[in-house]
């Protein structure tokens, strides 16, 4: 068995090692029996993303069949049209793609390998999409689990956070299988939105970009400046970035984003300090020093141990705010 880099350019496709799928023929007689745009999906985990994407799925003519252990979160869907399954084994036992949206790794491992996991009743030719973000290690674990059963598991963790999923726009960081697969995966990935190494990347470097947005938002509001020309001068200067133009962690500077509503919705600084710590494990796996991803990791856990881990990550200038006065 070999690994093998992949690299694609639909949606936005992580390149790292993984194990990839066999290209046996039963394997690939099995996965071309299923056309690449079906039409019914099995779905595990409604939270506040995976509800969204589910939701949209069935906006766009997609059969979803749900499993999440919130029976709100369940019927919710049932309104919405999608029909319900008892556990993930019962899902996998009647459908082929299934997509899964989980809190952590924990979880995955459990929906997919435990007692009424997916794997105990999977068919052949199956096709699992992870979209949770987790490490990336349960990720290889998994793949090399459903190859051995002549099935498909390919990481495609979001990136977008609650408003895209709500809006259909998030960007999916697809990694393993091959061309045949990632074709297929493609045919329900783009009704929700436009591998985890790419994920945990991107996301370091957004909670960094944000610290650095608010320190610098913090420190010009201290020196007399208005908060919102202040942010207009930096998003036409050199220092202009996404954090500044689209998702401003400043009340009154922006609207409809989470510093617009006492730091609600959004992306919480729980799932982003869980983020910075995958970073950190993969860091440390392939000796990459990352100086600023440490503390950003550092600072977003003293975030979530002083309450503010149900809050939008942006939260992190109230926070800084907070430091200062207590000064």
């Amino acid at each position: 068995m070999m690994s093998t880099k992949f690299t694609r350019t639909a949606l936005f496709i992580s390149s790292f090692k993984r194990v990839p799928c066999l290209s046996d023929n039963s394997l690939r007689r099995n996965l071309s029996n299923t056309s690449s745009r079906w039409a019914e999906v099995g779905f595990i985990g409604l939270g506040n993303m995976g509800s969204r994407m589910a939701a949209n799925l069935l906006s766009k003519g997609h059969k979803v069949t749900v499993f999440d252990v919130n029976s709100m979160a369940i019927n919710t869907a049932l309104k919405q049209g999608a029909t319900n399954a008892s556990s993930p084994a019962e899902i996998a036992s009647k459908l082929k793609t299934i997509v899964t949206m989980l809190p952590a790794s924990q979880h995955v491992t459990e929906v997919y390998n435990g007692q009424n996991g997916i794997f105990n009743s999977m068919k052949p030719g199956t096709l699992m999409l992870d979209c949770s973000t987790i490490d990336a290690n349960v990720s290889r674990e998994l793949a090399t689990l459903a190859e051995g059963r002549s099935a498909v598991f390919m990481d495609a963790p979001v990136s977008g956070g609650v408003g895209a999923a709500q809006a259909g726009t998030l960007t999916f960081m697809v990694g393993g299988g091959n061309k045949d697969h990632f074709d297929r995966a493609k045919g329900v990935l783009q009704d929700m939105g436009n591998g985890q190494a790419a994920k945990i990347c991107n996301n370091m470097l957004l909670a960094i970009e944000m610290i650095g947005v608010s320190e610098a938002m913090n420190l010009g509001m201290k020196l007399g400046l208005e908060p919102k020309l202040l942010l207009e001068i930096i998003n036409m200067a050199s220092g202009q970035c996404w954090t500044s133009k689209v998702y401003s962690p400043v009340p009154g500077t922006m609207e409809n984003v989470p510093s617009a509503r006492q730091y609600s919705g959004g992306f919480g600084t729980a799932l982003m300090s869980k983020d910075l710590g995958l970073a950190m494990d993969a860091a440390s796996q392939v000796k990459a020093p990352t100086p600023l991803g440490s503390l950003a990791n550092n600072l977003y856990k003293l975030m979530v141990n002083s309450g503010f881990a149900p809050k939008d990550f942006s939260s992190v200038f109230q926070f800084i705010q907070g430091a200062a006065k207590n000064k």
